[in-house]
């Protein structure tokens, strides 16, 4: 299904979930870290090795049937698909540093989460999700830091993507300004709203997120 016509470069817990819904929706398969407990096909260490030595990765093959990419691991390549795609358009999914931060600590940072990981995904994680960020709780407790390197991230999208391929999206936006900067038609059914803190958490509670990651 190459090649990827859309690049989320947002970072995991900016509406990413929502959006890989809604892209799906529209027409794409898009590419998620929850793919990695859905679609056999994914190998964790493929994108690790991406990570590693983009300049010999063979971008078509790690997106193998996939046509859009949002979240980790995708963000983190955001400017390699650029130049392989050059006809991709890019999304930035953003909140407030100080909501994202919350939201994080909250969720993907959970220890019990992430001690429930397989260490395989755990190797995945720690490399192309921040250099470990997520899974280091001294450094992300400097909240201060954190949230400067969210904000830095974004700021470096916003400078370094044309504005003529780049949508900025804010955290609870609908359909209008992404189906027109896709040129797709609005659908007839309600922009997706999933993956809230409440929700993820609630799965943890009943130990199916933790079965997924095993």
């Amino acid at each position: 299904m190459a090649p990827i016509e859309v690049i989320g470069a947002g970072f995991g817990r900016t509406g990413t979930d929502s959006l890989h819904l809604a892209l799906n929706i529209l027409g794409y398969n898009t590419h998620h870290m929850k793919s990695f407990f859905a679609d056999p096909t994914l190998d964790t260490d493929d994108f690790y090795d991406a990570y590693l030595h983009p300049d010999e990765t063979d971008w078509d093959k790690l997106y193998e049937n996939y046509s859009a990419g949002v979240d980790w691991p995708t963000c983190s390549f955001y400017k390699e698909l650029m130049v392989k795609y050059p006809n991709a358009k890019v999304l930035l999914t953003t909140r407030t540093p100080e909501s994202w931060y919350k939201s994080v600590v909250n969720t993907i940072a959970s220890p019990t989460l992430l001690r429930t990981t397989s260490p395989k995904f755990r190797k995945m994680l720690d490399t192309v999700c921040v250099d470990g960020l997520l899974n280091d709780p001294v450094r992300l407790a400097d909240k201060e830091k954190v949230m400067a390197l969210f904000a830095d991230h974004n700021n470096e999208v916003k400078a370094y993507v044309p504005a003529d391929r780049l949508l900025v999206m804010e955290l609870g936006e609908g359909w209008e300004r992404l189906c027109k900067f896709l040129g797709k038609e609005v659908p007839n059914t309600p922009y997706p709203s999933s993956n809230s803190t409440e929700h993820f958490n609630k799965l943890i509670r009943e130990k199916d997120a933790i079965s997924l990651l095993a």
